[in-house]
């Protein structure tokens, strides 16, 4: 199975993932401190802004481009609930 790597800047620790595994499900595990209070992409509460690798996550859905809008998300910022590592990223709570 294919390997990604995504780091956690918040708390300076890179994480070996298979590829599509959701940031999620990661940060909760090692104790990242983005937050969460879905898991669903319908409350934005897991904004988190990519430092690093935006090409190494999945496209955004439908859903959670809808929710970024409402949110007035920036162009670095995705949903821990819904992006996907591809490759090497850097991420942080926003």
């Amino acid at each position: 199975m294919a390997k990604a790597e995504i780091t956690f800047d918040d708390i300076g620790l890179t994480v070996t993932v298979p590829v599509g595994t959701r940031v999620i499900e990661v940060s909760e595990k090692v104790g990242s401190t983005i937050t969460y209070g879905c898991r669903e992409c319908d409350c934005g509460m897991c904004m988190m802004e990519v430092v690093e690798g935006m090409d190494n996550l999945s496209v955004p859905s439908v859903l959670e481009q809808r929710v970024l809008d409402e949110n007035l998300a920036g162009r670095k910022d995705r949903l821990a609930c819904q992006a996907q590592v591809l490759g090497t990223v850097t991420v942080k709570p926003r």
